[in-house]
Formats: structure tokens, C-alpha cells, sequence
């Protein structure tokens, strides 16, 4: 990363980290703070200032935080056959940039700069702003206190800062992110994988935002215990698109410019039919598809698939139903929902167990091995919000009951996990107790 303090290179190295984790891209993000901070307290007397030019404890502290940063990048490379590793610093100068392109191309890594050009004050500004309320660096700390500290760090760096261009370092691989929009200038991308990080930058919204999800409204499908198929919805799963729709203008703030996203299957499009708002109808968001298991219950796929039914317990990420698909098959058609999705702002979701187990699995950073094992009720809306470094969720519930579709492993039996850590994460609200959320 290169930029000057307050320009998102945090959110999107987070971002991006994500992004690569998800498709199966070995991905370890370094922030040049947290070493930093380890050697400021070895090295400075408490009353030091670590931006301060002419201490020389702190120009210490801040060269041997970089070597450290640039060591352990070289020992996880160690450790991995390939992978990304993402340096998290401002690198601002030219000398600094050519010392580390020189360091891993001696090891045999390439390297791509990703520089944050921002002079957009108002754009700081609400940068600052946010760092204040997400950051770990400022935990409990004023705004006030967060926009001194870091108006003295960009001061300090603007009096290094030399921004890249193609006249001194065309030789180099970079993407130059102008203003925190879509404008990209891209210099000798060279690989797929660093054209598929490209792609993804050119559809990131670099600010906080939402997103929200639901599973379509029971089925009668669910109600008989049955897999896949095209089922209608239950009488259950039609009181809940008509709840929906009063769960939207209650807890959805600027709901007027509001898109619905559903899958082409009909149980999708019934629970979003009382919304009146633009829909988009994606095939990409339909269910898993089970194959040769679809319309069976989990009973009949033990009885007439026994070793599928175990292969599947086994490693339900990787598995794939005979004629079907797998968890991973499912992540791979995603990809451009996840693009839509990061370059999209007030949308509502409305899809299927697996598809949201997925996308859940990509904004919260979950384990691919674990995304399939993610309980996901029925009626319930979930409101992501969309941070640098985590994702905060808040789960709507509208007091309409559904019967359980969760499936524990090594058993045909249907019903809700004791597990907490299959459980989604976040605050639970009950719409007949509505409360307000912090969006609104």
C-alpha cells in the first residue's frame, strides 16, 4: 500500500484480504502500526513523539518497524507454495519503494503497489471521521483526539510524500486509486491474479455502507424436509413477504432508493413480490444445485446415497452433489454478486441458505471450511454494516414461525444448532418489538 494517513489504505487492504480469502488465494495482511508500536515502546521514553522529524529515537522506532514489517512478510512466504501478502504502510517516497520492490524480487516475489491518491478535503475529512469510530488504533479516543493525531501524521508524511507515476517508476506494477472513486491509473498489470485485483478495485465503494439479506419465506418444500426443487411458499412464508415489506420501510433508512436482488427461482421472487422497488432477478443467486439429491430429504439421500450423504459430512465445502454443485462451485458464480455488491449501496438480497451462507462468509471473514455449517433462519432480515475492519450485523427477526432447515453433521435430522460458533453474530431484534438502528 502506499498513501498518506487517512486515505482508506486500511479498508481496502481489509478488503482486499477478504476478497482473496474467499476464493481459496492464501491471504495475510501486515499493518506497519502494530510493529510500530512494539518498537516505539522498546525504543522511546514515554514523552517521545514517534512523528516527530528531528527525534532520533523515533526515526529509529520507525525504520526498524518497517524491517520488522518487510521480515515477517519474507517469513510467511516461507510457509506458503504461493499467496498474497499485503503490506500495510504509507511507503511513501520513491526510495522506500525501491528498496522493497528490490528486497522481494530478491526472494522471488513480484510486487504491485496499490497507491490511495486522495486530495479531496472532504473526502479526508470523513475518512478521519470513521477511523475515529472503527479503528483499533483509536479505540475510546475522541474525535477530537483522532483528528489532531492524524492531521500531525499527514503533516508529517506530506513533508516525504512523493506520489507514484509512470516518468519515475514505470518500471514498477501499480494501480493508482484517485480520490477514492472508480478512476484507477493501472501501469504493466502482468498476471490474472493481479488483473482480478484490479477488477475488484475498480468496484469498491472505499466508505462505510450496508448491505441486507434474507432467505426467501418458508417453503413448501422446507415444510416437508425436501432439498432443492421449485417450491412455492408455504401460507407461513407468505405472511412473511407481506411482513417484509413492513420490516423494509421500518428499519431500512432511504428505502425509496431501495434495489431488491432475488434468485430466478419462484420461492425468492413470491417473498419480494409486496416490495415496491426496482428487482433485479440474478441466476447466479439461486440455490445450490443438489443434482441427482434434488426434492429427496436428508433421510431419503442417507438411504439411497449413503456414501454421499457421508462424503458430504465429511467436507461439505469441497463436496459436490452427483450432477450438482459444491460450496466452492457456489463461491465461483458469486464472484460478480460480491462485485455488484461492493459497488452497489442500498440493496436487499432476498436468496437461499447456501448463496447466503456464502456472501455472509465473505463480508465477515469466515472460514471457508466453517461458511457451510452457518445456521441461517428463515424470516429473519440481516442488516450488514460495512466497516474497514470488521463487519457489525444485526439480525431482524419477524416473529413468524418456520420450521428449522439447519442440518447438524453426522445426522438426517433437521433443527437449530447448539453450536454457537455456527450461529450468525450480532444483535438480535424483534420486529414486534421494533427498536431504532443505528442507521437510521
Amino acid at each position: 500500500m502506499v498513501g498518506l494517513p487517512a486515505r482508506g489504505k486500511s479498508f481496502i487492504s481489509q478488503k482486499v484480504r477478504r476478497y482473496l480469502s474467499w476464493l481459496s488465494v492464501p491471504t495475510q495482511s501486515f499493518n506497519q502500526s502494530s510493529y510500530r508500536k512494539k518498537r516505539a515502546e522498546a525504543l522511546m521514553r514515554k514523552d517521545d513523539d514517534l512523528f516527530d522529524p528531528s527525534n532520533e529515537r523515533a526515526r529509529e522506532a520507525r525504520r526498524l518497524a518497517h524491517e520488522d514489517s518487510i521480515a515477517a512478510i519474507l517469513e510467511w512466504f516461507n510457509t506458503q507454495e504461493a499467496g498474497v501478502a499485503i503490506y500495510d504502510g504509507a511507503n511513501i517516497n520513491r526510495e522506500i519503494r525501491k528498496e522493497i520492490y528490490t528486497t522481494l524480487d530478491e526472494h522471488g516475489i513480484q510486487t504491485l503497489f496499490l497507491e490511495s491518491f486522495c486530495n479531496d478535503e472532504s473526502k479526508v475529512r470523513a475518512n478521519i471521521m470513521d477511523i475515529n469510530k472503527t479503528s483499533p488504533d483509536y479505540a475510546d479516543k475522541s474525535a477530537e483526539f483522532t483528528v489532531a493525531d492524524l492531521e500531525k501524521k499527514i503533516n508529517f508524511y506530506s513533508e516525504f510524500y512523493e506520489p507514484m507515476d509512470v516518468e519515475h517508476e514505470g518500471d514498477y506494477t501499480f494501480i493508482k486509486l484517485l480520490n477514492l472513486s472508480s478512476d484507477l491509473l493501472i501501469n504493466r498489470i502482468q498476471s490474472y491474479l493481479q488483473s482480478r485485483i484490479v477488477f475488484y478495485i475498480v468496484n469498491l465503494h472505499v466508505k462505510p455502507r450496508y448491505i441486507w439479506l434474507s432467505r426467501h419465506g418458508e417453503s413448501q418444500y422446507n415444510l416437508e424436509g425436501k432439498i432443492g426443487g421449485d417450491a412455492d411458499l408455504s401460507e407461513r412464508g407468505w405472511k412473511y413477504a407481506r411482513k417484509l415489506k413492513d420490516m423494509v420501510n421500518e428499519y431500512i433508512p432511504n428505502n425509496e432508493n431501495l434495489q431488491v436482488w432475488t434468485s430466478t427461482l419462484t420461492r425468492t421472487q413470491q417473498t419480494g413480490s409486496f416490495l415496491p422497488y426496482p428487482k433485479k432477478t440474478w441466476k447466479a443467486l439461486d440455490e445450490l444445485d443438489a443434482g441427482s439429491c434434488d426434492g429427496l430429504t436428508y433421510d431419503e439421500i442417507a438411504e439411497q446415497f449413503p456414501g454421499d450423504f457421508k462424503a458430504r459430512d465429511d467436507n461439505k465445502f469441497e463436496y459436490r452433489y452427483p450432477g450438482g454443485e459444491s460450496y466452492r462451485d457456489v463461491i465461483t458464480r458469486l464472484e460478480p454478486i460480491i462485485m455488484e455488491l461492493e459497488n452497489q449501496e442500498n440493496v436487499l438480497v432476498i436468496t437461499h441458505q447456501a448463496v447466503l451462507r456464502c456472501i455472509y462468509a465473505y463480508f465477515m471473514n469466515v472460514h471457508q471450511e466453517d461458511s457451510p455449517w452457518m445456521s441461517i433462519p428463515l424470516h429473519t432480515l440481516i442488516k450488514l454494516d460495512i466497516r474497514a475492519y470488521d463487519t457489525i450485523v444485526t439480525r431482524i427477526k419477524a416473529d413468524i414461525p418456520a420450521v428449522s432447515t439447519y442440518k447438524e453433521k453426522g445426522t438426517s435430522k433437521l433443527g437449530e444448532t447448539k453450536d454457537n460458533s455456527k450461529i450468525l453474530a450480532g444483535t438480535v431484534i424483534s420486529s414486534t418489538h421494533p427498536e431504532v438502528l443505528a442507521s437510521k
